[in-house]
């Protein structure tokens, strides 16, 4: 059975252009594949653990090939059990506040985690590998402001490290196959809110084909 993993990635809830266009773009979704299961990570009702001294210790003893010790042994099960859904999904839906920047903390916090040899990628002499092949994902993308209007002082050649961030991140992991959805001048009111009906029906769109 397929199955879809949404990573809510905005606190904003009813408020988020984020998760406004991700929801529209999900029920097009199940419109179009009502037997396929669609699994949600509220990054915000998610206890992250920290990537302290037992993780850490547990990471270079995986690289040098030692047994771990009991709590690194814990700490190492809560990181793969954290990355099993997105070896589970066969497709990734992210939505994506921008914050100073670039991705929210919380996202950043979660690859920084899952994102280890043997977990999501493996290496060897020839180089990396990403686990996730055979994937696909689509991301959205929401700013305040906008990147791609002309005399923008905010550019994106300067100021955009969110999506060229996922899009590294998942082709890193091995998912190749990566569309974007940009919702943009979400700060501005009624004139932010024509750029959120045209990213809701863009998602719509994407979700048929997806």
């Amino acid at each position: 059975m397929t199955r879809v993993l949404y990573v809510e990635g905005s606190p904003n809830k009813e408020y988020s252009a984020s998760i406004d266009v991700c929801s529209a773009f999900l029920d097009a979704y199940r419109l179009a594949h009502p037997d396929h299961v669609i699994e949600k990570l509220d990054l915000w009702d998610e206890a992250l653990p920290e990537f302290d001294q037992d993780a850490l210790a547990a990471k270079y003893a995986g690289l040098r090939g030692e047994p771990l010790t009991s709590k690194q042994t814990l700490a190492w099960q809560r990181i793969e059990a954290l990355a099993a859904p997105f070896h589970e999904a066969d497709k990734l839906l992210f939505g994506v506040p921008l914050w100073n920047f670039s991705i929210p903390y919380k996202l950043k916090h979660l690859i920084d985690l899952i994102s280890q040899k043997d977990v999501l990628f493996s290496f060897d002499s020839s180089g990396f590998g990403g686990l996730l092949r055979g994937k696909k994902a689509a991301v959205v993308y929401a700013r305040g402001l906008s990147y791609t209007a002309p005399g923008s002082f905010t550019p994106a050649s300067q100021f955009d490290l969110q999506r060229p961030y996922m899009e590294t991140w998942l082709k890193f992991v091995g998912v190749e196959d990566v569309a974007g959805i940009v919702v943009e001048r979400t700060l501005l009111g009624p004139e932010g809110q024509a750029d959120r009906s045209s990213a809701i029906e863009a998602a719509r769109a994407m979700a048929l084909a997806f």
